[in-house]
């Protein structure tokens, strides 16, 4: 916090509520963040400078995951571009065939997002396969994105995603340990993703013959093997399991040797591509991953100066007097959060970092284990983050050749993957 400065929660309230409008006006979300922030303090009684004070002091509180999700960029790079991703996802499919359809489709999505790709880019990946099998088989576009979202939001929760790296940072605990508390609320979100999505497989229209591209088909013989494929990510999980491994274990060698993404996301990306034999684009790949990255950098930034507005306000303390006076467990309130901030920005990682930041110590005041918090507040926020004013709405609804209207008819069965995954991270981890 600034010290001197005390800002009342109803202005943090209302800043928080511009900076929701001005998303939905459409305003970049980092100026919305940072306008929001900056109309909470000044109503709420800061003068100017202090008002440059919150909101530096906000975007500092956040620099550690923004370092840590530039390195990740590298990673994410190397696995977009080489086409390995690609790979991934077309042996999926092949390997389960036509029969279990729609849990290729569903784990595909999942095991991209993973091993280091956004969520919607892994649904742009996987968007033309399903066109393709969908057109074939006569499976509605609706249930094939359901399946691929809810595939998705799966695979994010367990991946060296920015949200999970957000919600690590948040509560200084291992990168690893919350994939791996997130790894069982994952499998049940992907299998709650596969029943809603078969159970929808006849409502609604299928993808047309039209609707295929077979432009967007990547030639077979230009992607990588799925071996070589699979070496960056599984060099990466490797060595983000050393100090889990080594405390299980009783190992000291591994315990002693302190694991970060920021040195092992690159150090695996590296090593990936040369095993793919495509280490002459180390440079190309290394500048489409940090691409990729900017907007999410940006967007941290603005919700760093949003939560430095929260955390000098008294706004989470009035939340856990609410909390107290109810009679409602207090750890209900790190999901609730997180629920709460990824469906004002829809964004998952965006919501984690707002939870983290502005409720993360009156959450460990109740008692919840900084672990316990990171998963259920990364878990809630997959909830409803998937809102029309956030750009996944959008962008997987066209990769899948949808209307609004369509698209929105997903948006409650994606919800409820979410709400399964928030369920079991909570019964896991001892909350209930």
């Amino acid at each position: 916090m600034v010290e001197g400065v005390a800002i009342a929660w109803w202005a943090a309230l209302l800043g928080l509520a511009v900076a929701i409008v001005l998303i939905l006006k459409k305003l970049n979300a980092t100026y919305a963040l940072m306008l929001g922030a900056v109309v909470g303090c000044v109503i709420g009684g800061a003068t100017l400078p202090q008002t440059v004070n919150v909101i530096v002091a906000g975007g500092q509180s956040v620099v550690g995951t923004i370092v840590r999700v530039l390195a990740a960029g590298v990673l994410a790079g190397v696995m977009m571009e080489s086409g390995a991703a690609n790979r991934i996802a077309k042996t999926i499919v092949t390997v389960f065939g036509e029969r279990f359809a729609i849990l290729s489709l569903a784990l595909a999505t999942m095991i991209i997002c993973a091993v280091g790709v956004f969520i919607p880019v892994a649904v742009l990946i996987v968007a033309p396969i399903a066109l393709e099998v969908g057109n074939r088989l006569g499976i509605s576009k609706v249930a094939l994105l359901v399946a691929l979202s809810g595939g998705g939001k799966a695979g994010n929760i367990i991946s060296p995603n920015p949200n999970a790296i957000a919600a690590a940072s948040g509560f200084d605990v291992p990168h690893s340990s919350v994939m791996i508390g997130s790894f069982v609320p994952a499998v049940c979100g992907l299998a709650m993703a596969v029943l809603l999505a078969t159970l929808l497989r006849g409502r609604g229209a299928a993808p047309t013959a039209a609707e295929v591209d077979a432009n967007d088909a990547a030639d077979d013989a230009s992607l990588p093997s799925i071996g070589r494929a699979l070496v960056a990510p599984v060099i990466a999980v490797a060595l983000l399991l050393v100090n889990p491994i080594g405390n299980v274990l009783n190992i000291e060698l591994l315990t002693r040797f302190q694991v970060d993404a920021m040195y092992i996301l690159p150090f695996a990306a590296v090593v990936g591509l040369f095993a793919m034999g495509k280490g002459r684009h180390l440079l190309d790949y290394s500048k489409a991953g940090i691409g990729r990255m900017t907007d999410v950098v940006l967007i941290l930034i603005g919700a760093g100066a949003i939560g430095g507005l929260i955390t000098n306000s008294d706004l989470s303390a009035q939340i856990v007097n609410l909390i107290k006076a109810w009679g409602v467990s207090g750890s209900v309130l790190a999901p609730l959060a997180g629920i709460l901030m990824a469906a004002a920005t829809a964004s998952t990682s965006t919501g984690v970092i707002l939870g983290s930041n502005s409720f993360g110590a009156s959450i460990l005041d109740f008692g919840v284990s900084p672990v316990a918090a990171a998963v259920t507040m990364q878990a809630g926020a997959t909830v409803i983050d998937h809102l029309p004013h956030g750009n996944y709405f959008h962008v997987t609804g066209q990769s899948m050749k949808m209307t609004v209207g369509e698209r929105m008819k997903s948006v409650p069965f994606e919800s409820l993957v979410g709400l399964t995954m928030t369920a079991v991270a909570c019964l896991t981890t001892g909350l209930f």
